[in-house]
């Protein structure tokens, strides 16, 4: 365990943004996090994990703690549930392939999805009509304040969309180090009605399809919308679908009775970003390196040698223009540093 000083961050963000830490350590384990926290002034404590939802806009002062702690054991099971604990530091897409392998079932419409499992709670990461907090039974935080362990319960972490305690009330106040997901060992409840789930799967053939073919079917849809972080920076999706109230989507279909749109209550409405934005002409649009992928709207690209400040900023004049054209602010998903 070494702290490394004025560290570039350019291979730590799926941006590829190159802004430099002034002190950077990895953590692979619970004691090397609490043994740095005691030893080291956390006024200005940077948490990093994959990297993919984030966007960095300036180099940061303070220590960044990579949180590299790997590991996924069974800690109970029964005849059609098992519970896993997968440490912080483990790829998201890789766990989902590890359950796909064991046919433990609940989150293989997450495939694909960029980041580590540490951040995947703080998000409430969510995909084709499944989300995090649907397959969440507890997680294992550190208090950056006492250096003492805590667990939060699903109900204790307030999930919404797209939204948890650790990005309200608790935000910086605690380390994830590990969450225990409960998933389906035989019943399991598939989930194939939302996006194209279900034209990919009669495409190829299924009739009777297992959490596989339907992993496989969002991977496929996502590789075809989606850019590879390794080949093109980008954090998936920068902005929230927003939702709207009974009387702004009245207004809004008068005016506009051609737009998709998803029943979220009774009262409730979400309106699809990604089309709102591509209506106002930024889909494929390129200002030098910064720009909006030709394919989703909803993803802001880095060409090469933008700078987060860049990207930031045709954010901003996206968010701008929707507001004016349709009246409705588009809220970003990624953290914005």
């Amino acid at each position: 365990m070494q702290i490394e000083v004025n560290k570039s961050l350019k291979d730590f963000n799926t941006f590829g943004i190159d802004v430099k830490a002034s002190q950077f350590c990895s953590i692979s384990s619970v004691a090397q996090l609490q043994k740095i926290l005691s030893e080291n002034d956390i006024s200005n404590l940077f948490i990093l994990g994959g990297g993919s939802n984030l966007l960095l806009t300036k180099d940061i002062e303070g220590l960044v703690l990579h949180l590299n702690i790997k590991g996924i054991e069974v800690i109970k099971e029964t005849e059609n549930e098992v519970f896993l604990k997968v440490n912080s530091g483990e790829n998201w897409h890789e766990f989902v392939q590890y359950c796909i392998k064991n046919n433990f079932g609940g989150v293989e419409n997450l495939s694909l999805i960029p980041g580590n499992v540490g951040t995947a709670p703080i998000q409430n990461i969510g995909a084709y009509g499944v989300e995090l907090k649907d397959v969440f039974y507890s997680c294992n935080t550190i208090e950056t304040r006492t250096n003492k362990e805590k667990t939060f319960t699903n109900k204790d972490c307030k999930f919404g969309y797209r939204n948890s305690i650790f990005k309200n009330e608790a935000k910086g106040k605690y380390i994830i180090t590990d969450v225990t997901f409960s998933l389906t060992k035989k019943k399991h409840k598939l989930s194939t009605s939302y996006g194209a789930i279900q034209a990919e799967l009669e495409k190829n053939n299924i009739t009777n399809p297992t959490i596989s073919d339907v992993s496989k079917a969002v991977i496929s849809i996502r590789k075809s919308k989606l850019p590879d972080p390794a080949e093109i920076g980008n954090s998936g999706s920068f902005f929230k679908n927003p939702v709207i109230d009974n009387q702004s989507f009245n207004e809004f279909r008068l005016q506009n009775p051609e737009a998709p749109f998803y029943e979220v209550s009774p009262t409730q409405y979400k309106i699809p970003a990604g089309w709102l934005i591509e209506q106002c002409g930024f889909k494929g649009k390129r200002f030098g390196d910064a720009g909006v992928h030709k394919k989703q709207a909803l993803v802001l690209v880095n060409y090469g040698n933008a700078t987060g400040k860049e990207i930031w900023e045709l954010a901003l004049k996206i968010q701008e223009t929707v507001k004016n054209s349709f009246s409705i602010f588009i809220e970003p998903e990624v953290n914005v540093i």
